[in-house]
């Protein structure tokens, strides 16, 4: 794993562009959560370990769901206590899922203070996902982020299917922008733009994070989250950063999907995305060399090869 080493690739910053993102790295939870064998809690903590190590900040430790929906998580409780040092150690935030009031308990008796909550931009994702409606997972996070407020917890907000369902087809920008505007309001401090299944284009970006801020929604509160099925995370990435937005979602090694949007394929591949930043000058912190042989070495764990193209490049992997 030279290429880096040489100067390449070559920083050209670009005019319009942040000067740092922030990666929020989802490789140990959405992309874990996907896999059909269940990872060791001692390898998904030295996976979590070798994230820090490359200079990732915030990295997603794992979901509090029930072990039945989320088997591949079930270990929640013991993997949380062998990560949650690096907090102390080295300031990095370990955000966890938590889908009601069990799991937000769970979370904050193992000394959890980064919550997450997920919901939908469509009725049929929100009933395959939840078994509610849209308004009614609103309605059961109320006090969930409620509650973790009053215990000084931060608060994030997945939305999903914010520009395509495999059901409903193309999501109405307006019914995306009530949605996410209902977290803002129960109290979320952040928000993530979900491309479930990957079919966002660069214009419909820009329409959706326009839209968002002509109704009060600040660019700041905003991360995105894309999926890579029709190859557009990194343009579209390219098109939220020229918004404004410095928050990222990328999984390390392009690992992850979605088990209730069959269509869905892998997240944003993180050294994809840092290649990408690295090129137009924009900082991350994150140590190229040290995060792509992370991945390589999740990938032998898993028995396959990464996915992500610059992983395979730098690796030297067909």
């Amino acid at each position: 794993m030279t290429t880096p080493e040489l100067g390449l690739p070559m920083p050209v910053p670009a005019d319009g562009l942040p000067a740092h993102v922030r990666i929020h790295e989802v490789g140990a939870r959405d992309g874990l959560q996907n896999e059909k064998a269940t990872v060791p809690t001692e390898t998904k903590a030295e996976f979590v370990r070798r994230l820090a190590d490359a200079g990732l900040t915030t990295i997603e430790a794992t979901s509090f769901v029930h072990p039945k929906w989320v088997p591949q998580l079930a270990d929640a409780e013991q993997l949380f206590p062998l990560v949650r040092d690096l907090g102390d150690l080295s300031g990095t935030a370990l955000p966890v899922l938590v889908p009601n009031e069990r799991g937000l308990d769970r979370a904050l008796a193992l000394g959890a203070t980064r919550i997450a909550v997920f919901a939908s931009a469509t009725e049929s994702f929100a009933k395959a996902n939840l078994n509610r409606t849209v308004d009614e997972a609103l309605a059961m996070f109320e006090p969930v982020v409620a509650r973790a407020k009053t215990q000084d917890a931060h608060v994030r907000g997945y939305l999903s299917m914010c520009f395509g369902d495999p059901w409903e087809g193309p999501v109405p920008v307006p019914q995306v922008v009530r949605v996410c505007r209902a977290l803002l309001d129960m109290g979320c401090d952040e928000l993530s733009l979900g491309d479930t299944i990957g079919v966002a284009t660069p214009g419909h970006v820009r329409a959706l994070l326009t839209a968002l801020n002509q109704q009060g929604v600040p660019t700041a509160s905003l991360g995105v989250h894309f999926h890579d099925t029709y190859g557009q995370a990194l343009s579209n990435t390219l098109a939220a950063l020229q918004h404004g937005v410095t928050t990222v979602d990328a999984s390390a090694g392009g690992l992850g999907g979605c088990p209730y949007a069959k269509s869905a394929t892998g997240n944003l591949a993180t050294e994809d995305l840092v290649w990408m930043l690295t090129g137009l000058g924009i900082d991350t912190g994150v140590d190229l060399d040290r995060l792509t042989a992370t991945s390589v070495w999740m990938a032998e764990q898993l028995g396959r090869p990464s996915p992500s193209r610059t992983v395979r490049a730098l690796s030297h992997q067909e």
